[in-house]
């Protein structure tokens, strides 16, 4: 799993690592100046204004994360960045995040034989006929690895 995480978190680029930080900081360095500027004797002990303002930071800090994943992400599955990326920041409180999510296309692959880019679920490259799973030779219907025969037409699969 961790692969597969570490994989995800390297889709997102490094220009909005930039912005996270500067987002952080300037949501930290406004609660200091703004908010605890003039409480007198009534300001909250360090703790708390240490605490307090990390969860609007860091909040924002993420958000600007998640829009950099969905402008990397949907260029890597063939969708609109500029697109999705609008969208995301435009349809208010992470609607825009859900519907990505749930409307975004497969990943595609890349043909091993030619280089060029296939949908997925595609069984054979349509540039240059290299087959991505195993297939039967008398249907071409997809085959697992082990089977000795073919479950669509019952032809004897070769070793």
């Amino acid at each position: 799993m961790t692969g597969v995480l570490k994989r995800e978190l390297g889709v997102i680029p490094g220009p909005a690592y930039v912005v996270a930080a500067v987002v952080f900081l300037l949501v930290q360095t406004a609660f200091y100046t703004f908010m605890w500027r003039d409480a007198g004797p009534s300001q909250p002990g360090f703790a708390v204004r240490l605490l307090i303002p990390l969860i609007p930071s860091t909040f924002l800090a993420l958000l600007a994360l998640m829009v950099g994943y969905v402008n990397r992400d949907a260029g890597r599955r063939g969708m609109s960045r500029a697109l999705w990326t609008t969208l995301v920041i435009v349809i208010p409180n992470g609607l825009g995040f859900i519907l990505y999510f749930l409307l975004r296309s497969p990943l595609r692959l890349t043909c091993p034989g030619c280089g060029a880019v296939m949908t997925a679920g595609a069984n054979f490259c349509a540039n240059c006929r290299y087959s991505f799973q195993p297939t039967c030779a008398q249907c071409k219907a997809a085959v697992r690895a082990g089977d000795t025969f073919c479950a669509h037409c019952g032809a004897e699969l070769k070793k």
